[in-house]
C-alpha cells in the first residue's frame, strides 16, 4: 500500500521576491509565477496523477489551476495543507521581523520546532494537519497519484512526517517557488523519490529566501 504524493509549491507570488512574510494573506501570483505554473503544469503530466488537491489560497489556488488545464483534472481544496499562520509576522518583511523579534526569529532558522508565531500556529500545528492530509490520502488513493499544490512549511513538515523524522529537521529540505518533489508514502518504507525540482523553469528560476 502506497500513495505517491508530488507535493508542489505555489509558483512566485507578488510578495516572494521582496521577502514579506505571507501567511495566511492572500497575494496573487506575479507576472513571472503565472509563467512558472505553465510550465509546472506541462512538467507534471508525465505522472499521469489522479487528483489534484490545493491550498485555498490564492497562489495555491492559481498555481493549480494550470495544473488543472493541462491534466484535465479537476481541484480539490483542502484546509490541512495551507501555510502556516504567521500570526504577528504576517506582511512583515524579513528585515523588520529579524529587527523586531531577533530571538523569535534566530530560533526559527535554527529551533524551528520550538517556534509558536504570535497570535498564529507552531511548526507542530502544520506538521499535525500535513499528517492528517497522508493518513487521509493513504485512505483514498491507495496505488494511486496525486498532486498537493501547497506552501513551503507544509511542504518541508510533510517530509518530515512521511520520512518519521524529528521535526528539527524541517529545514534539511529545499523548497523553491513552482518547484515539485515525490513522496512515495507508505508506513513501512517511505522514499522520498524526487526533491525540489526546478530544471523546467531554466530562466524562470529564482531561489527561495530560506528564512520564509
Amino acid at each position: 500500500m502506497v500513495v505517491r504524493i508530488i507535493y508542489t509549491r505555489h509558483a512566485e507570488s507578488l510578495w516572494n521576491p521582496i521577502g514579506r512574510y505571507q501567511g495566511r494573506l492572500d497575494p496573487e501570483l506575479s507576472d513571472r509565477g503565472h509563467k512558472q505554473a505553465e510550465r509546472l503544469a506541462k512538467a507534471l503530466k508525465k505522472y499521469n496523477p489522479v487528483a489534484i488537491y490545493s491550498s485555498p489560497l490564492k497562489r495555491t489556488y492559481m498555481t493549480a489551476e494550470y495544473i488543472s488545464k493541462e491534466l484535465n483534472l479537476p481541484i480539490n481544496i483542502n484546509e490541512d495543507i495551507i501555510e502556516i499562520d504567521h500570526g504577528d509576522w504576517s506582511g512583515m518583511l524579513v528585515k523588520e521581523v529579524r529587527e523586531k523579534y531577533p530571538d523569535m526569529f534566530h530560533d526559527w532558522l535554527y529551533h524551528p520546532e520550538t517556534v509558536k508565531f504570535p497570535n498564529g500556529e507552531s511548526l507542530y500545528d502544520v506538521y499535525e494537519r500535513v499528517k492528517k492530509f497522508q493518513e487521509d490520502m493513504f485512505k483514498k488513493h491507495d496505488g494511486e497519484t496525486i498532486i498537493a499544490v501547497s506552501h513551503t512549511v507544509p511542504i518541508r513538515a510533510s517530509f518530515v512526517s512521511g520520512l518519521n523524522l524529528p521535526l528539527e529537521k524541517f529545514w534539511s529540505f529545499g523548497c523553491d517557488n513552482a518547484s515539485y518533489s515525490i513522496l512515495d508514502f507508505d508506513h513501512i518504507r517511505p522514499i522520498l523519490y524526487k526533491l525540489n525540482n526546478t530544471y523546467f523553469l531554466e530562466e524562470l528560476f529564482v531561489p527561495a529566501l530560506d528564512a520564509l
